[in-house]
């Protein structure tokens, strides 16, 4: 989500890792890339690249939680079918379903409104704010008032920003708060499904073969941008045109070998690269274990409660696959740790870093005190990680979460609006309305019930003293019953309608979700303040231990690249499978084994157009000569993580020739530390979408607008 970086930390920009594979870096280092970059295979000026105001990094988008990119330009975005899954989801129904029968508008006007709260994010600036956000901020201050005075001066910044119409604008930290930047983007609100493959195309091998190799899946889809006919960012209206995007990405027509050079740019959620040794220790040794139940339970809990409920079934399909999806990946990476041994490269690590610091008595006294702070604060936070994971299931029942949201509101309407909290301000109206609105076709009375009375159970888990004793009470003297009877919540208009309403009205309602959230937010509120505390004094050890960190690797010849945090990356690498004793993966998959693994049935039940065109050979331009045969995915070495998905992969001349939609199993540890060995990237073959598209379900009419063949 970045313009050009002109780092105020130039320690950032000095010299780059011998391994080039490694790295989420951003635009603003493809100076310091340069060489390598051209020696790894970029055909393009390493200036040019790193330019986001031109292509391609200006065809790069965000949809706010995946990535996405430009590829006409009459605003046509290409992501992954897992990313527009909740606007399949969303509009289907039993006799309509998207899910599996996949969707293609014939015409701009059969194209969908996407799911309420979709959006298309374009970037526009990014600017250093270091110093703007440090304003004020002096040793002396307690950790809330720390806290308070970056939130106020971020809330500032954005305001400024956001003068200009149709702009969101965000402040993110990077080195702990080392460094700020400020990213301005255009907000699209008007985005519309256009296409998705079959769900046995773009899901083929559906969670039996998710963080697998070797994968034979479609897993890619197209949205649309839309704006007013003067250009001007509303959302939904018949009339609205199509978005002109500024670039758009040329799909490339020469085919991607193995070796090959690629880059992959996106936005990239959140790694834990820079994380202390004992923060890492207490993740895996007992947090993670827990989070991977708590999610297995979820699923298990949803499938059963849906089964044999078409309704229900296609309601909580998006909800069921991001759980299964991470609940998976949690046991990758409890395995990758120990296949890399993680928690003894941190140690060493941790220790070379302070023992560096110790030999100089000027960085003692530079980091020294900081490390000792950010120990103890680490052993607090820690305490708190796990109690905090049960405690949060209750959210999980969508009516209190609503019910809390709407009174949160209503209290944060009775302050100046740059003193409400974040996500409460006047920006946030419409995006709020949305998130509740979405609840209608995403919720049943029935299974909410269940996950509701499923989560109490581990809340009950946590200690007497760290839960909210009011919310037990209350949710006690009304039981089940009452609470599901007596509600209009789950009604939308009844739900909308609380928006404007005081904070009177909510303490004075005879909904029991609403006296739910009423009796819980004291407590909530409690919290909050300590866990502001907690950050205050969290940013002003972590932001001086990381310049310290910046310091030591500098010294070494090492670039320090930040954590990810949602901000525009790229990283490059080659095609290329992985060997090991007693297991070869090649680096492309094809159309013979995505037959072999068809069973008609289940997870493995394709099109029988596409089964018949592929036993046929029916490849047309699209197969591949050196392989003889049709690609369908392939692997590469490039450094990705959640975030990175629907990220456009780019070859050497920065033309698409394909999607990121996922890591191997044994590799997603490299959240947490990278390793070449293990580290790969699942990408789709553009030849396989453009097959699909062309063979299977006659989308002519968008291969055209693509420039496809032309």
């Amino acid at each position: 989500m970045r313009h050009s970086l002109l780092l105020a930390s130039t320690a950032l920009l000095m010299s780059v890792p011998a391994l080039a594979e490694e790295g989420m870096w951003l635009p603003g280092q493809t100076p310091a890339l340069g060489d390598k970059l051209k020696a790894a295979g970029l055909e393009l000026s390493p200036a040019d690249l790193g330019n986001l105001k031109a292509a391609p990094l200006n065809a790069i988008v965000s949809l706010g939680g995946c990535s996405a990119s430009f590829v006409s330009p009459e605003g046509l975005v290409a992501t992954n079918h897992h990313c527009v899954y909740g606007s399949i989801q969303y509009n289907s129904k039993p006799g309509q379903d998207y899910l599996t029968d996949g969707f293609l508008a014939k015409t701009l006007g059969d194209e969908l409104p996407a799911a309420p709260g979709s959006r298309i994010y374009v970037i526009e600036d990014l600017r250093d704010v270091t110093a703007a956000m440090n304003k004020g901020i002096t040793t002396k201050l307690s950790g809330f008032d720390r806290y308070n005075r970056l939130e106020a001066n971020r809330k500032a910044l954005i305001a400024e920003c956001e003068k200009q119409a149709n702009r969101r604008c965000d402040v993110r930290p990077y080195f702990g708060g080392q460094t700020y930047f400020l990213q301005q983007q255009l907000e699209i609100k008007d985005v519309r499904l256009v296409y998705a493959p079959a769900g046995g195309i773009g899901n083929f091998g559906g969670e039996t073969d998710n963080w697998q190799w070797p994968r034979h899946t479609g897993d890619f889809g197209f949205y649309r941008a839309y704006v007013a006919p003067d250009g001007s960012s509303v959302p939904y209206a018949k009339e609205n045109v199509p978005y002109k995007p500024k670039s758009w990405l040329k799909i490339a027509d020469k085919p991607l070998r193995e070796g090959d050079f690629v880059m992959v740019a996106g936005f990239p959620g959140v790694t834990q690269r820079h994380w202390t040794a004992a923060e890492v220790r207490h993740n895996f040794e007992q947090v993670y274990a827990i989070d991977q139940q708590l999610r297995a339970d979820y699923s298990a809990a949803i499938e059963k409660a849906v089964k044999g409920n078409k309704d229900a079934e296609i309601k909580y399909a998006s909800i069921l696959k991001g759980s299964d999806n991470y609940k998976k990946k949690l046991l990758g990476e409890i395995a990758g740790a120990d296949a890399i041994d993680l928690l003894g490269r941190k140690d060493k690590a941790d220790a070379d870093f302070r023992a560096w610091v110790a030999a100089d008595p000027a960085r003692t006294k530079m980091y020294g005190q900081a490390l000792t702070d950010l120990d103890a604060l680490v052993a607090e936070s820690n305490q708190a990680r796990v109690d905090n994971l049960r405690l949060a299931t209750v959210n999980r029942a969508q009516l209190l979460s609503a019910a809390q949201l709407l009174y949160r509101w209503a209290k944060e309407r009775g302050k100046p609006d740059a003193q409400r909290e974040p996500g409460f301000q006047d920006r946030d109206r419409l995006s709020m309305r949305e998130r509740l609105t979405q609840v209608e076709r995403r919720y049943d009375a029935g299974v909410d019930r269940v996950l509701f009375q499923q989560a109490l159970g581990e809340y009950a888990k946590v200690a007497a003293d760290k839960r909210n004793a009011p919310l037990e009470a209350k949710i006690a003297e009304l039981g089940m019953d009452r609470l599901y009877a007596d509600t209009r919540l789950g009604v939308t208009a009844d739900r909308l309608g609380w928006m404007d309403k005081p904070a009177a009205e909510f303490e004075a309602s005879t909904d029991p979700f609403m006296q739910l959230a009423v009796a819980a937010y004291p407590g909530q509120k409690a919290d909050e303040d300590k866990a502001k505390e907690r950050a205050g004094r969290l940013q002003a050890a972590r932001s001086a231990v990381m310049a310290g960190q910046i310091a030591f690797a500098r010294e070494q010849g090492r670039t320090l690249y930040p954590d990810a945090n949602g901000s525009l990356r790229f990283t490059y690498g080659k095609v290329t499978g992985k060997q090991r004793d007693g297991l070869i993966w090649t680096p492309f998959t094809t159309a013979e084994g995505l037959v072999a693994k068809q069973t008609g049935r289940g997870e493995f039940d394709a099109p029988k157009a596409a089964i018949d065109k592929l036993k046929a050979r029916d490849f047309g331009r699209y197969a591949d000569e050196k392989l003889g045969t049709l690609p369908v995915d392939f692997l590469s070495t490039v450094d990705i993580t959640n975030g990175n998905s629907g990220s456009a992969t780019l070859n050497a001349r920065g033309e698409f020739v394909g999607l990121a939609f996922d890591g191997t199993l044994d590799g997603v540890v490299s959240d947490w530390s990278y390793d070449a060995a293990i580290n790969r990237t699942i990408h789709v073959d553009s030849r396989f979408m453009l097959w699909t598209m062309d063979k299977v379900d006659g989308a002519q009419r968008l291969l055209t607008e693509m420039g496809v063949g032309q």
